[in-house]
C-alpha cells in the first residue's frame, strides 16, 4: 500500500539493518534520487553502520590496531546524505497490508510505526549460539559485530589467564585461533568436524589441521561440545566435551551464523531451506512487488549446483546492496548469483577456496573427476618461494571446472581467484589451460599451480570421458 499520497509526491524507502547491504542500498538510491523525491529513513539496532565485520579478528588481534579503522562510513556521514538513521532502534514487526513498521528504541523502550513505499530488508545473520549450559557466562563471546569484538577485548583486558578456547574451525574460528595466537595465548580449538574448515573436502582441511598444530595450536576435532562448566565466581573455566575438559580462561565462539529472519517468518515472506528470505535476481522478495532483501538474511543461486545456498560474506552484501538500491532509484540491476569464492589465513597459511566440494557435487548428481598438485608461488628458484596444494573438480565428459581448493602459504590465496572467473564464464578444465596469465619468476612459476591443475585435470578427462 503507497504512503505517498499523505506525504505528495515524495516516496518514503525503509531500511531494516545499518551494515553493508542496508547501507548500500540507502547511498546508492540517494545517488540516483535525491531528498526531494525519496526519502530514506534507515533503522538499526546497534551503535555503528557500514562496518567491516570481516576485519573483526584481526582489531582482536592487533593487526588493526583502533575500531574505528574498520568503519567505512560513520552514522554522521549517512545523514549529511539526507539519510534518516536511527540508531539504537530494532524494527520489531512488519506489516506488509498496510505498508509499515513498527520500531522500538533500545535504550528507552518506546514503540511507534513508520510507514514505508519501498522496504529493505538486510536484516544479517545472528550467530548460531547452542542451547548448553554455561553459553552465556561471563568470559564466553561472539564476534559477530563491533560490540562483539569491544565486549571480547574488555573481557581479555581484565583477565590474566592465559588460555583460549575456540569453539568451531570454520572462517571465524581458524580467524579467531590467530588472533589470540597473537596475542600471547594458550589455544585449543574445538571442533565437530573430521577436520577444520569444513568449507573445504577434508583431505585439504587435514593440511590446515596439520599446519594450525605446527603454529602451536591444539586442535580437537570429532569433538561435541557438551556444556561450558563455570567457577565458584560464575565466570566460565572450561569447555567440557564428552570425554574430556578444557580449561579456558576465555572462550571465543566460531560456529557460524544464520540468516536473522525471524522478522520475516513472522510477516509470512518466504523463506528458503536454509532460513534465507527468497529473491528474484533484482534482490525483489519473491510475491512482493514493493520489498527488497539483501545481504546475509537472503538465500542466493548457486551458479554452478544449480542450488540455492546461504553464503554470509560481505562481498555479496555489498553487492546486493547496489543492486537493491539500484532498482530503488528507479534504475536496473540484477544479481546473477555467486560460486562460493572464499579466502582467509591463520598466521602465514592462506586458505581458499570456490565452486563445489566433492559432497556438495554428489549431492546434486555431479559425476566428477579431482586432482590434487603440489607446486610454489613463484619460480622453483626464486627465493622465498613457498608451496601450495590446489585441488580441483571437474565433471565427467564435459570437462566443466566445478571447484577448486588452495592450501599454501604467501602467494597462495588470491590464486583462487582464477579458478572463480572460469567458473563464473562456465569453462572446461582444457579451456583453462590456455589461460593467458601474467607470468614472471618473481610471481609464479612458468606453469601457475592453477593451471597445472587444470592441466591434470584435462588430461583425467579425456582418459575417462
Amino acid at each position: 500500500m503507497s504512503m505517498n499520497g499523505a506525504r505528495g509526491a515524495r516516496e518514503r524507502l525503509v531500511v531494516i539493518g545499518g551494515d553493508a547491504a542496508g547501507m548500500s542500498a540507502a547511498s546508492q538510491a540517494r545517488r540516483l534520487k535525491g531528498p526531494d523525491e525519496l526519502e530514506i529513513v534507515a533503522f538499526e539496532r546497534g551503535h555503528f553502520t557500514s562496518y567491516s565485520a570481516c576485519g573483526i579478528p584481526y582489531w582482536v588481534s592487533g593487526d588493526v590496531p583502533e575500531r574505528d579503522r574498520l568503519i567505512a562510513r560513520t552514522p554522521e556521514e549517512h545523514r549529511a546524505r539526507d539519510i534518516d538513521l536511527r540508531l539504537r532502534t530494532e524494527v520489531t514487526e512488519l506489516d506488509l497490508d498496510r505498508g509499515r513498521v513498527r520500531a522500538r528504541d533500545v535504550d528507552s523502550g518506546a514503540e511507534s510505526w513508520t510507514p514505508y513505499d519501498k522496504l529493505v530488508i538486510a536484516t544479517g545473520a545472528q550467530p548460531i549460539r547452542p542451547d548448553l549450559p554455561g553459553m552465556d557466562a561471563p568470559g564466553v563471546h561472539g564476534v559477530q559485530t563491533l560490540d562483539d569484538g569491544q565486549a571480547l577485548l574488555d573481557t581479555l583486558a581484565r583477565t590474566s589467564g592465559r588460555r583460549a578456547v575456540v569453539v568451531g574451525a570454520g572462517y571465524i574460528g581458524v580467524e579467531m585461533a590467530e588472533a589470540m595466537i597473537k596475542r600471547g595465548y594458550e589455544v585449543t580449538v574445538v571442533n565437530r568436524g573430521r577436520e577444520p574448515m569444513a568449507t573445504l573436502d577434508p583431505d585439504m582441511g587435514r593440511l590446515v589441521h596439520e599446519a594450525m598444530e605446527g603454529l602451536g595450536i591444539t586442535m580437537v576435532n570429532d569433538a561435541e561440545v557438551t556444556a561450558l562448566l563455570t567457577g565458584d565466581d560464575g565466570r566460565v573455566r572450561a569447555v567440557a566435551t564428552e570425554d574430556a575438559e578444557h580449561p579456558a580462561d576465555v572462550v571465543v565462539l566460531g560456529i557460524g551464523v544464520r540468516p536473522e529472519t525471524a522478522l520475516a517468518r513472522a510477516a509470512g515472506l518466504p523463506l528458503g531451506e536454509h532460513g534465507g528470505l527468497l529473491t528474484d535476481r533484482s534482490m525483489r522478495v519473491r510475491g512482493q512487488e514493493e520489498v527488497w532483501a539483501g545481504g546475509d538474511c537472503v538465500e542466493v543461486l548457486d551458479l554452478v549446483s544449480g542450488q540455492q545456498r546461504h553464503i554470509p560474506l560481505g562481498t555479496h552484501a555489498n553487492k546486493h546492496g547496489q543492486v537493491i538500491g539500484a532498482n530503488v532509484g528507479g534504475g536496473y540491476a540484477t544479481f546473477p548469483g555467486v560460486v562460493g569464492t572464499a579466502v582467509s589465513k591463520v598466521c602465514d597459511l592462506e586458505i581458499a577456496r570456490t565452486g563445489l566440494r566433492e559432497k556438495d557435487a554428489h549431492r546434486v548428481g555431479l559425476r566428477f573427476e579431482t586432482v590434487t598438485v603440489e607446486s610454489t608461488s613463484r619460480a622453483g628458484y626464486y627465493p622465498d618461494a613457498s608451496p601450495m596444494t590446489v585441488k580441483m573438480l571437474a565433471e565427467v565428459r564435459t570437462g566443466r571446472l566445478l571447484g577448486v581448493q588452495i592450501v599454501g602459504r604467501e602467494g597462495a590465496g588470491k590464486r583462487v581467484d582464477i579458478a572463480a572467473v572460469a567458473l563464473t564464464a562456465g569453462m572446461t578444465v582444457d579451456q583453462m589451460t590456455a589461460l593467458d596469465l601474467g607470468y614472471a619468476p618473481p610471481f609464479s612459476p612458468v606453469w601457475d599451480p592453477v593451471l597445472v591443475a587444470a592441466r591434470k585435470a584435462a588430461g583425467r578427462i579425456r582418459g575417462t570421458g
